[in-house]
C-alpha cells in the first residue's frame, strides 16, 4: 500500500503534558485476598481450603537441580530439538483436510489450494482414488476405495494417527467449499480445546428427535482434539453397523451413537455461519448479511467461481482493513495533541515508525536517483544503468499509485494526467519501508475543460509488511560435517596452525564432524629424490590422530599445474557417499561448533547452498601503535571485531570481506546435479575454459536450482593474508580477488595514517 505525502502539519505553540495515574497493588502478608473472594462469592467455607490452595502453589515453584557429571562417565553431547515448540509439547491451532475425487482433484481441489492453503499451516487432501498423482505443491493421501463411508473413516483415523499429537482442532471440508480462511483462523483461536467439540451448519436427521444433529459436510465443520481422541476407538463399529450414503451423516451418527455428542452451530458466543450459494449467482452481486459474514459458501460448482469468491471476499476484508486503519489513524491525531510534542510529534504516515534518526554522518541514508529508463545506483558500481526487471515494476507501481492518489483527492474538480517523470528519488528505511519521492510533470484539466502543465513533487511510502515465516525444509543438528581443506605448497607453512586450531574447537569438545586434507603439489614438487613439501602437515596430522584416540584425519595428494577448486572439488566429491554434507574451507579459517551449526542449519539437500562472509582481518603492519592497557596517556580500546581475542593484545580491526567466496556449505548430491548440468551446457574446450575460471559458488549459482544464501558469519575470523590471484580465472573473479586484497590492507582511517606517515618522511 502506497501513501501519498501531505504538507507537514503547521507548529503549534500549545504544549499538553498527559498524566498518568499508576495504581500499585500490593498485597500484605495477610490473608491471601483470593482466597477471601472465594469465600464471599458463596464458594466453599471449608477452613482446609486456604491449605489445598497453599499446597497446590508449592507444587508450581520452581526449584534448582544442581548439575552433577560423573567423570567416569564418557562425555555425551545432549542433542536438543530444533524449535523449543518440540520439546515443549506444544501444538498447532487447525489442521484443514479436504475430501475430493478422481473428477474434481485436479480442478476445484487445486482452486481451494490456491485460494486458503497460505493461510493454514497445514493442508490435506483425501481421496479414494488409487496412486493419485497430486497437483504441484499439494499434499494428497490416497485409500484406495471410494465409498463415501470408508473414506470418511480412513481420514479421521489417518488424522488421528499422524497428527493426533500436533493440532488442537480439526477442520474437515469438501472441494466444492469456499472458506473464509482468516476468519475460520479465528474461529479457532477464540474456542477452547480443553472439550468435545463438534462445530458447523446443524441439519436434523430424518425422522430423528431435535438434539439428535449432524454437521452438512458441504460447509465444512470442525472437530475438537480430545472428541477425535475419544472417537477413534469407535470407528470400526461405526463402519459396520451405519449404512449412509453421506459420509456426513455417517459421522454424524457415529458421534451420536457412541459418544452422545451432536452437532452445534454455536459454542462459547461463537457462531458457525454459513451460506448457501443459489445456481448462476454472481458473488459480485451478493451484499446481505449473511453472506458478507459467511465462514464458509456452498456449493462451488467450478474453480472459476471458487476464485470470484475469494475474489470478493479478499475486496471486503481489504476494504474492513482500510476502515480501521483511518479510525485508528483518528484516534492518533487526537491523543497526539495531548502529548509533549503536539501536533508536531505526528508522524507521517500516521501510525507509522518515524524515519530513521541518524547519530552521525555515517548513518545517514543515502537516496537513490532513477528516472523512467535508467537508474543511477548500480550494484557494479557503474555510473549509470537501465532500469529493467523488478526495479522497473517498482518504479511503475509508484507512478501509477501517485497518479491515482491525485485524481482521488482532487476529482471532480481537476483531472490529472501524467506527461513523463522529471527526478524520482528512493531509499529503504529499515524503520518503516521503502521511501519515494517524485517530481512529476502533470498536465491538468479542469470542469470546463481547461488544460495546463503542472509540475509537482509527491512523497509516497510503501511501509513494511507483517513479517512471516518462510517454509523450508526440516533439518537436523545432528549431520555430520565433513570439511575439505585444499592446501597449497604455498600454504603449508600455515597448516599447522589450522590443525591446532581444529583440534581445539571440534576434537576437543568432541563435534560430529571430519577433516580431509587435499595436499595439491605442483608439477615438480614431491617426485623421486625430491623433498615432499607437505612432510610437516601430514606429521602434524598424525600426531592429533595420536592425542587423539578414534580420530582419521584423511589426506588426498593432486597434483596440477594450475590447480582451480572446481577440479579439486570434483576429486573429493567421488570419494564421499552423495548424502556428504561439505564444508569448503581455507587454511585461514578457523571453524568452530558454533560455526559447523549454522553449516547444518543453513546448508538443505535439494534447497540451499550456504556460503559464509567471513571477517578479514587488516594488515597488521598499517595498524596504529598505541600503549598498553594501563600505560600513562593510553586512551580507550576500540571495539573489537567479530571474533577477537583479548589475549591476543590490541585488536588489529577489520571487515567482512564479501568478494571471497573460498568457505562454502553443500551437500554432495546438489553439487554433483550442479555439475552434471554444467558439463551439459558446455562441452570439450569450452567446459576446459570455464572450469579454469570458476569457483563453486559460481557453479551453484550459474548451474542450480537451489537457493543460493550468503549471509556474514562472525565466527569465521582470518588473519590478513594475500591472496594468490591466479590470472586464469575469469575477468569477474580475478576483479573480485584484486578487489578483496585491497579492500583487506586496512581502514580509511588506517590508509591515510600510512599515506601521511610516507609522505612526512619524504619530505624531510
Amino acid at each position: 500500500v502506497l501513501s501519498l505525502a501531505r504538507p507537514p502539519l503547521p507548529p503549534t505553540g500549545l504544549r499538553t503534558s498527559l498524566s498518568l495515574l499508576r495504581v500499585s497493588w500490593i498485597q500484605g502478608e495477610g490473608e491471601d485476598p483470593c482466597v477471601e473472594a472465594v469465600g464471599e462469592r458463596g464458594g466453599p467455607q471449608n477452613p482446609d481450603s486456604r491449605a489445598r490452595l497453599d499446597q497446590s502453589d508449592e507444587d508450581f515453584k520452581p526449584r534448582i537441580v544442581p548439575y552433577y557429571r560423573d567423570p567416569n562417565k564418557p562425555y555425551k553431547k545432549v542433542l536438543r530439538t530444533r524449535y523449543i515448540q518440540t520439546e515443549l509439547g506444544s501444538r498447532e491451532r487447525l489442521l484443514v483436510a479436504v475430501l475430493t475425487s478422481r473428477a474434481t482433484l485436479s480442478t476445484l481441489a487445486v482452486a481451494v489450494n490456491r485460494t486458503v492453503a497460505h493461510h493454514f499451516p497445514r493442508l490435506l487432501y483425501f481421496t479414494g482414488q488409487r496412486g493419485a498423482r497430486a497437483p504441484a505443491g499439494m499434499q494428497v493421501v490416497s485409500h484406495g476405495d471410494e465409498r463415501p463411508a470408508w473414506l470418511m473413516s480412513e481420514t479421521l483415523r489417518h488424522l488421528h494417527t499422524h497428527f493426533g499429537a500436533d493440532y488442537d482442532w480439526f477442520f474437515i471440508m469438501q472441494d466444492d467449499t469456499y472458506v473464509q480462511a482468516p476468519r475460520l483462523a479465528a474461529l479457532a483461536g477464540h474456542l477452547s480445546i480443553n472439550q468435545d467439540l463438534y462445530l458447523g451448519r446443524a441439519e436434523e436427521f430424518i425422522g430423528a428427535g431435535e438434539q439428535a444433529r449432524y454437521c452438512h459436510g458441504g460447509f465444512g465443520y470442525l472437530l475438537s482434539r480430545s472428541l477425535l481422541l475419544r472417537l477413534r476407538p469407535h470407528l470400526d463399529g461405526c463402519r459396520g453397523d451405519i449404512l449412509s450414503a453421506r459420509p456426513d451423516e455417517w459421522l454424524g451418527r457415529c458421534l451420536i451413537d457412541s459418544l452422545g455428542v451432536g452437532c452445534v452451530s454455536q459454542h462459547q458466543g461463537q457462531q458457525y455461519r454459513s451460506f448457501e450459494l443459489a445456481k448462476n449467482r454472481d458473488p459480485e452481486k451478493e451484499g446481505s448479511s449473511a453472506f458478507l459474514s459467511a465462514f464458509a459458501v456452498h456449493p462451488v460448482s467450478e474453480g472459476t467461481l471458487m476464485y470470484r469468491l475469494h475474489k470478493r471476499f479478499s475486496a471486503l476484508e481489504l476494504e474492513q482493513a482500510y476502515s480501521e486503519i483511518e479510525q485508528l489513524q483518528a484516534q492518533i491525531r487526537n491523543l497526539t495533541v495531548l502529548t509533549p510534542e503536539g501536533e508536531a510529534g505526528l508522524s507521517w504516515p500516521v501510525g507509522l515508525p518515524a524515519p530513521f534518526i541518524p547519530h552521525s554522518r555515517f548513518e545517514v541514508l543515502g537516496w537513490d536517483y532513477f528516472t523512467e529508463q535508467h537508474t543511477f545506483s548500480c550494484a557494479d558500481g557503474a555510473p549509470k544503468c537501465p532500469l529493467q526487471g523488478a526495479s522497473r515494476a517498482d518504479v511503475g507501481d509508484a507512478l501509477e499509485t501517485a497518479l491515482e492518489q491525485l485524481n482521488r483527492r482532487y476529482q471532480p474538480r481537476l483531472r490529472f494526467q501524467k506527461q513523463r517523470l522529471l527526478n524520482g528519488y528512493r531509499r529503504f528505511d529499515p524503520a518503516r519501508g521503502m521511501e519515494y519521492t517524485l517530481d512529476l510533470l502533470l498536465e491538468c484539466v479542469t470542469q470546463r475543460g481547461h488544460r495546463r502543465a503542472l509540475a509537482r513533487r509527491v512523497s509516497l511510502l510503501r511501509p513494511l509488511s507483517r513479517v512471516e515465516i518462510l517454509p523450508m525444509p526440516y533439518v537436523t543438528e545432528a549431520t555430520r560435517v565433513q570439511l575439505v581443506l585444499p592446501l597449497l605448497v604455498a600454504e603449508a607453512a600455515a597448516a599447522p596452525a589450522f590443525l591446532e586450531a581444529f583440534a581445539a574447537n571440534v576434537l576437543e569438545p568432541r563435534e560430529h564432524a571430519l577433516l580431509t586434507l587435499l595436499l595439491v603439489y605442483g608439477p615438480r614438487e614431491g617426485g623421486r629424490g625430491a623433498p615432499d613439501p607437505f612432510l610437516g602437515v601430514k606429521a602434524a596430522a598424525a600426531e592429533l590422530e595420536r592425542r587423539y584416540p578414534g580420530t582419521r584425519l584423511a589426506w588426498l595428494a593432486v597434483r596440477a599445474e594450475a590447480p582451480s577448486q572446481v577440479r579439486l572439488m570434483d576429486v573429493v566429491s567421488k570419494k564421499h557417499p552423495v548424502d556428504t554434507l561439505f564444508f569448503l574451507t581455507t587454511v585461514w579459517t578457523r571453524p568452530g561448533p558454533e560455526v559447523l551449526n549454522r553449516c547444518r542449519m543453513n546448508a538443505i539437500s535439494g534447497w540451499q547452498a550456504f556460503f559464509p562472509v567471513h571477517f578479514q582481518e587488516f594488515n597488521p603492519a598499517l595498524s596504529p601503535h598505541r600503549s598498553p592497557p594501563g600505560a600513562p596517556g593510553a586512551g580507550p580500546d576500540p571495539p573489537s571485531p567479530p571474533g577477537a581475542d583479548p589475549s591476543r593484545g590490541a585488536p588489529i580491526g577489520g571487515r567482512f570481506d564479501r568478494q571471497a567466496s573460498a568457505e562454502g556449505c553443500f551437500y554432495n548430491a546438489d553439487y554433483l546435479a550442479a555439475r552434471a548440468r554444467l558439463a551439459g551446457e558446455l562441452a570439450g574446450q569450452e567446459e576446459e575454459e570455464a572450469l579454469e575460471g570458476l569457483e563453486v559458488m559460481d557453479v551453484f549459482l550459474r548451474f542450480s536450482g537451489l537457493h543460493l544464501f550468503r549471509a556474514v558469519e562472525p565466527g569465521l575470523v582470518q588473519k590478513f593474508s594475500l591472496r594468490d590471484c591466479s590470472p586464469r580465472l575469469s575477468e569477474e573473479l580475478y576483479h573480485r580477488c584484486r578487489l578483496s586484497n585491497l579492500e583487506g590492507l586496512g581502514g580509511r582511517a588506517q590508509l591515510a595514517m600510512a599515506l601521511f606517515e610516507q609522505e612526512q618522511a619524504n619530505s624531510t
